[in-house]
């Protein structure tokens, strides 16, 4: 399993159009082979920040969706980032 995990940063003020913008990203990522889970969210506490979170089978599967990676608007729009995969080797669920 892949995780990718991290967050962007935009101003304050575009964040709600940014992350409206988004929308048709995460609904075609959640219909993708080998998709988890994918969600980007607002930071309850940061105005610009927001929190990216995704679930993959498979490597092959974050590859073959990824692509080019976000639109040039959406790229222009991020001000600060941190995002990384992660390989899972083992999982425990809390539930």
């Amino acid at each position: 399993m892949v995780i990718v995990a991290g967050y962007l940063v935009v101003d304050a003020r575009e964040r709600s159009s940014y992350l409206a913008g988004c929308a048709a990203v995460v609904e075609e990522a959640r219909r993708t082979p080998g998709c988890l889970d994918f969600s980007l969210s607002a930071d309850l506490v940061e105005p610009g920040r927001i929190v990216v979170f995704e679930r993959w089978e498979s490597r092959a599967a974050v590859e073959a969706f990824r692509g080019g990676g976000p639109s040039d608007d959406q790229a222009a729009a991020i001000l600060d980032a941190s995002v990384a995969e992660y390989d899972v080797a083992d999982v425990r669920s809390l539930t």
